[in-house]
């Protein structure tokens, strides 16, 4: 059985980390407690007086109790002093986390986090990392999981998957349970084997929407969001496929040999290989228009909510496929 601190404070601007350990938490709470012994504090019910309140009723259900409280970027410090008096006497077998997405306007009070670590919980903060960061993580990752990445290893690797940190340890665990513990990846190797799960599942959308295959096309997209592709990382991997196959297939078209357009694509020879010969005999007008059509898309989900974003996919994707 896992051991449960009194108190938790998840904080910080990777929103996506922050649902994931939110999600195990109440995995985790339901199938140690059941779903008796667990408590959702969200939206206008998620206040500190709600919370204080929650720690200080009487409950009969058996087993530890759990508190999931969202939304604490909101609070100030000054709406605390309630909550603290009911940290300091938590009840036994209770366990409070609170959830804080950050952004530049709204942060978790430090008031908030000082409470915590005097209950004797634990205060995390998940940080998206800057671009210049990522590599150096990839790699101390890769440590972890007794893999080494060869210089130039862990930015192929970035490329292929996109920056969401909890997608490139996802390919990294991955890696491992392929390659086993101790493999060393040179960055060919990190693309051969990525590509058929990030940008090669993404060419296979742009290929059926090329062909006009809209259940195909609607299979596929809905294959790549059920495994956690986002619609923005998604739009980025397309369009940067679709560009490259563009000026692949005008050059083709133009007459220039496979072999000078092949020297002067910055990748790996068998990547580079299989690109030229997917392109060969493509209608270039349709890639043309699906190029325009994703740059539509980009701006149209820019502008939109979260919940219309899977609208406006599935309506550019049929509009391509027409």
């Amino acid at each position: 059985m896992p051991a449960f601190k009194p108190a938790y404070l998840i904080h910080g601007d990777d929103h996506g980390r922050i649902a994931e350990r939110r999600s195990r938490l109440r995995a985790l709470a339901e199938r140690e407690s059941g779903a008796g012994g667990l408590e959702v504090l969200e939206d206008d019910a998620a206040t500190p007086a709600a919370a204080a309140a929650a720690l200080s009723a009487m409950t009969l259900s058996p087993g530890r109790r759990f508190i999931v409280v969202d939304g604490v970027e909101r609070w100030k410090d000054g709406d605390l002093e309630p909550l603290e008096h009911a940290l300091a006497a938590l009840p036994p077998d209770t366990t409070i986390a609170f959830f804080a997405r950050e952004d530049s306007r709204a942060t978790a009070p430090a008031r908030l986090g000082a409470a915590v670590t005097k209950a004797g919980g634990d205060v995390a903060q998940e940080r998206t990392l800057k671009t210049w960061e990522l590599p150096k993580w990839v790699a101390a990752r890769a440590r972890e999981l007794d893999l080494e990445l060869d210089p130039g290893a862990a930015g192929t690797l970035i490329a292929q998957v996109g920056e969401r940190q909890q997608r490139l340890l996802r390919e990294l665990e991955k890696l491992r349970l392929e390659l086993g513990a101790g493999a060393r990846l040179d960055a060919e190797a990190v693309e051969e084997l990525t590509a058929r799960s990030a940008e090669r599942r993404a060419w296979t959308l742009a290929d059926a929407l090329v062909a006009r295959d809209a259940p195909a096309a609607l299979r596929t997209y809905e294959a790549l969001t059920a495994q956690g592709e986002r619609i923005e990382s998604l739009i980025y991997h397309l369009t940067r496929r679709l560009r490259e196959a563009l000026g692949v297939a005008e050059r083709l078209e133009a007459g220039e040999a496979p072999a000078q357009v092949k020297r002067s694509l910055r990748l790996p020879s068998k990547a580079a290989d299989r690109l030229i010969a997917d392109v060969r005999g493509t209608d270039v007008d349709a890639l043309r228009r699906a190029v325009e059509a994703l740059a539509d898309l980009e701006l149209e989900t820019r502008r939109a909510r979260d919940d219309e974003k899977p609208t406006i996919a599935v309506r550019t994707i049929l509009r391509i496929a027409a």
